[in-house]
């Protein structure tokens, strides 16, 4: 079992007053001495006082900042060497904190990856998948789920990430790519209770949120290795430059000025690519 006097239990909530006190209850018989903080994401009901009277050390927003914003504050106000995040919506299951917090060991953070049957939209669900896919390969690993919020971590190396972290979505997608790509040790544990237990409503648009999950990807991607973003582009164009130049020889026995164009951006692009890696060097070395 888990040192529970080692370890900081967080929930962001937003709007969960229906859900927050059972979450506490759980929590507390299964991580008993653990530290916990729910932080009140400038909930428009009682979320706080629910929580508060369930025994919980409340943290609370003036307003809405987002649950970026939330886990960043719990994150600076915990004060024990391991941190665990989880939803305050009954989506993730207590009694796995166990599992979680374990599976740090020789790792510095471990994730609960859902398994099984889920209550997820199926556009979601497809969304999720193609995130994972691409997660996967720009950071040159499986990555069995991206936007997981249940997940252990160790709180020194949380920190060292946290200015990265966006106030809204999504802090899971953003500290799963900069502790892989920093070269940080990350474990995933398969949770088939997983988002079976959703209680309210989900805060998460798809197609808004999803894009911005993207967005998020490419940008902690271009921190740590832009080449992997500008080394793809340049090579499409070069193919695509090559097959305009065969067509043009073999249809117009010229050359278009398309490919010329097509060449001259290739060759910029990967030009681009090896500065911007040159700069992400130097910010990593400071």
């Amino acid at each position: 079992m888990p040192d529970w006097s080692q370890v900081s239990v967080i929930i962001p909530a937003f709007n969960e007053a229906a859900s927050i006190g059972r979450v506490v209850q759980d929590i507390s018989a299964a991580a008993a001495g653990a530290e916990l903080i729910v932080v009140d994401d400038g909930s428009t009901d009682n979320t706080g006082d629910v929580a508060r009277a369930a025994g919980m050390n409340v943290l609370r927003h003036p307003y809405n900042i987002g649950n970026g914003a939330a886990i960043k504050t719990a994150a600076r106000a915990s004060t024990r060497p391991i941190l665990v995040f989880l939803d305050g919506d009954r989506q993730h299951e207590p009694g796995d904190l166990p599992k979680l917090v374990d599976a740090l060991d020789g790792y510095e953070m471990a994730v609960g990856a859902r398994t099984g049957a889920t209550e997820e939209h199926w556009l979601r669900r497809l969304g999720n998948f193609w995130m994972n896919r691409l997660a996967s390969f720009l950071a040159e690993m499986p990555i069995a789920d991206l936007t997981s919020g249940f997940r252990a971590v160790r709180r020194e190396r949380f920190m060292e990430f946290l200015h990265l972290l966006p106030n809204r979505y999504s802090y899971p997608t953003t500290i799963t790519l900069c502790m892989i790509r920093a070269g940080y040790p990350v474990k995933y544990v398969p949770l088939t209770h997983a988002r079976r237990r959703r209680r309210g409503r989900s805060h998460i648009r798809p197609l808004r949120d999803g894009l911005r999950f993207v967005i998020l990807m490419l940008r902690v991607i271009m921190l740590f290795d832009p080449l992997k973003i500008f080394l793809p582009i340049s090579l499409a164009l070069v193919t695509l430059g090559a097959v305009l130049f065969g067509y043009d020889l073999i249809t117009l026995g010229r050359v278009e000025e398309s490919v010329v164009v097509i060449a001259v951006v290739a060759c910029l692009t990967f030009l681009f690519g090896l500065l911007a890696d040159q700069l992400a060097l130097l910010r990593r070395s400071r």
